[in-house]
C-alpha cells in the first residue's frame, strides 16, 4: 500500500502540532526545491537517508512489441535513488 502525500501532511502535523495547511506548505516547497536542484544537474544528499541525482541514459535500439520492429530509443535523464546506510538497516 502506497502512503500519500495527504497522509503524510496528517503524520506530520499531528507529530508536530502544526496545522496541515502549514505541513502540506513545507513539504511542496520541499520536493519543489528537490526538483528544482535536480533539473539543474545537482544531486540532493539527505544525510541517513539517500542521495537523489540524475543520470543520462544512453540511446538505444527497442523494438515495438506489436510489430518487432527495431525503433531507435533516444538518449534521456532519469532520477536514481541510492538509500542511506541508515535506511538500508532500518528496511532489512
Amino acid at each position: 500500500m502506497a502512503m500519500t502525500k495527504k497522509e503524510l501532511v496528517l503524520i506530520v502535523a499531528k507529530e508536530t502540532g502544526l496545522t496541515q495547511v502549514q505541513v502540506k506548505r513545507v513539504i511542496q516547497r520541499m520536493l519543489h526545491h528537490v526538483v528544482e536542484q535536480l533539473k539543474e544537474g545537482n544531486t540532493i544528499e539527505l544525510r541517513n537517508f539517500g542521495v537523489f541525482k540524475v543520470r543520462r541514459r544512453a540511446p538505444r535500439r527497442g523494438r515495438n512489441p506489436k510489430t518487432g520492429q527495431e525503433v531507435p530509443v533516444p538518449e534521456k535523464r532519469v532520477v536514481v535513488f541510492k538509500p542511506g546506510l541508515v535506511m538500508r538497516k532500518d528496511i532489512q
